[in-house]
């Protein structure tokens, strides 16, 4: 039955092939004296390996004697797997981020930048675990990649928050290209998110480009989320006014549009006895794709069938009274003026 190979039978191994080489180099000296005895060679021609063979063996004699071979031999294999089974999967990791940003869409200029960035800095933490395996002291070596990174970081801070922030909205997708959206002081249809802004596009056709860590850190309002939407409308009408007669000329007009949805019903009711009006609730649902289509038509509806019954929409007015005292000798200034616009 075959032996298991043991390690520490290194040095028999090595020592027998270092004794079986220095013989055979011996030899070949030997040969090579005997072959040159007599005969007078330049400088450059003479030669220079018995000097180095001399060196070799005695390095081969200390270091297996002491056992720095064995020693040494463990951790520079075990440098040498981490470095190459770590490479390996630090190649693995950095594509397997290219594909995921593909996925999100992220745009192509920023694929490899991503990818390099990522593949060196995992290379830097496999090299750091291969000088460990080597017994190198790394603690003043990462401390000072540590200050690097922390130095960078707060210089790039706002980048790195709209990096963080892309992050968050491709993995948790609050809203998607298409959508209408408001958030942080700006409403639009996404057009593209990006890694570090997100674009949007107004109704009228404007193009905003608002950064991410500005829309992860507001209220974000998703029009679009939902397939139906609720319009609400505040209708005032004279305190002199018919109210029966406003109800049902506010539920004609809900009724005679074929967009409005049936379920859930239209709300048509009163909703404050406010100062200078009465105010109706008309909330009637739609699909979120007809809803400002359908909110104009009502308003203007409304307003029409409003004149045509001759009922009033109040606005807001004031009476103004001028009160003023007068002596007699302002007042026949004030008469000549007055006869003078006359």
């Amino acid at each position: 039955m075959t032996q298991p190979f043991d390690i520490f039978n290194l040095t028999g191994h090595v020592s027998l092939f270092a004794g079986i080489l220095s013989a055979a180099v011996d030899s070949f000296l030997i040969a090579q004296a005997d072959l040159t005895q007599g005969v007078d060679l330049p400088l450059k021609s003479q030669p220079f390996l018995p000097g180095l063979w001399l060196q070799l063996r005695s390095w081969l004699d200390i270091n297996l004697h002491e056992g720095l071979i064995l020693k040494h031999g463990g951790k520079v294999i075990a440098a040498i797997l981490v470095f190459v089974i770590g490479r390996t999967v630090a190649r693995m990791m950095s594509a397997m981020l290219v594909r995921a940003a593909k996925k999100a869409r992220v745009d192509q200029t920023l694929l490899g930048f991503m990818g390099n960035l990522a593949y060196v800095l995992m290379l830097c933490i496999v090299c750091i675990a291969g000088l460990s395996c080597l017994g190198v002291d790394t603690t003043s070596l990462t401390a000072v990649l540590a200050a690097a990174g922390f130095a960078v970081g707060m210089a790039l801070q706002g980048t790195l928050g709209n990096f963080a922030s892309g992050a968050l909205l491709v993995f948790f997708k609050p809203f998607r290209v298409g959508d209408m959206i408001e958030a942080g002081g700006v409403s639009g249809n996404v057009v593209e998110i990006q890694i570090f802004n997100t674009i949007l596009r107004t109704p009228d056709n404007v193009r905003i480009i608002v950064p991410n860590s500005i829309l992860t850190g507001a209220s974000i309002h998703n029009l679009s989320a939902e397939p139906q939407r609720r319009i609400d409308l505040v209708i005032g009408t004279s305190y002199h006014d018919d109210l029966r007669a406003v109800r049902r000329l506010l539920e004609e007009i809900v009724q005679s549009d074929a967009r409005i949805l049936a379920e859930p019903a239209p709300q048509v009711a009163v909703s404050e006895l406010a100062d200078s009006s009465v105010n109706f609730v008309v909330r009637p649902w739609v699909l979120s794709s007809d809803f400002h289509a359908v909110k104009f038509q009502l308003i203007e509806q409304i307003k029409l069938g409003f004149d045509a019954r001759g009922l009033t929409i109040p606005f807001p007015s004031r009476d103004v009274f001028v009160h003023h005292s007068m002596d007699q000798k302002t007042l026949p200034f004030i008469n000549d003026a007055s006869s003078i616009a006359a």
